[in-house]
């Protein structure tokens, strides 16, 4: 069976792709799925490389039962484009750099992350670094809605 490679993508990688990141990762392993699926979170910008998540971001997933402690942020590569069957934007702006910095062949792989999740009207998960701890609270609720919406989505379209 492939491997099916999952990428989140946000500005800094330090809020929202590694929370996201962090929830995918915990929901798989759960199902017991980590042999199929593979996880990771970068960032379009290389302003925290090598720099754990925010520590709000921390504990917010932590008090939820998530470490996102092992996670260490970077820059989304080239490479990427062809290790990874889905490439997840938290909003509009990162999924543009995105679209200019993919090769023709791998377009199909972008999308933005909030267009699986079930029962929210937005397309954009924003970001909460310059906000108080209740924006990563909000951002938790919604990442984990998509988070189960692509894992569903990922079951019926590879490993059913």
């Amino acid at each position: 069976m492939k491997t099916i490679n999952v990428l989140f993508v946000c500005m800094g990688n330090i809020c929202r792709s590694p929370t996201a990141e962090g929830i995918f990762r915990h929901i798989v392993q759960e199902r017991n799925l980590s042999d199929s699926i593979i996880t990771d979170s970068a960032g379009t910008h290389a302003y925290h490389v090598g720099e754990q998540p925010d520590r709000r971001a921390q504990a917010t997933a932590s008090k939820r039962g998530i470490d996102l402690s092992d996670l260490k942020a970077r820059r989304v590569s080239e490479k990427d484009f062809k290790e990874f069957d889905y490439i997840l934007a938290m909003d509009n702006d990162n999924y543009t750099v995105l679209e200019d910095l993919c090769p023709p062949d791998y377009q199909g792989n972008l999308s933005l992350f909030l267009e699986f999740a079930r029962n929210h009207p937005g397309t954009e998960v924003p970001d909460p670094y310059y906000g108080g701890a209740k924006g990563f609270e909000v951002v938790f609720d919604m990442v984990e809605q998509a988070a189960l919406g692509l894992l569903e989505h990922i079951q019926k379209r590879h490993l059913s």
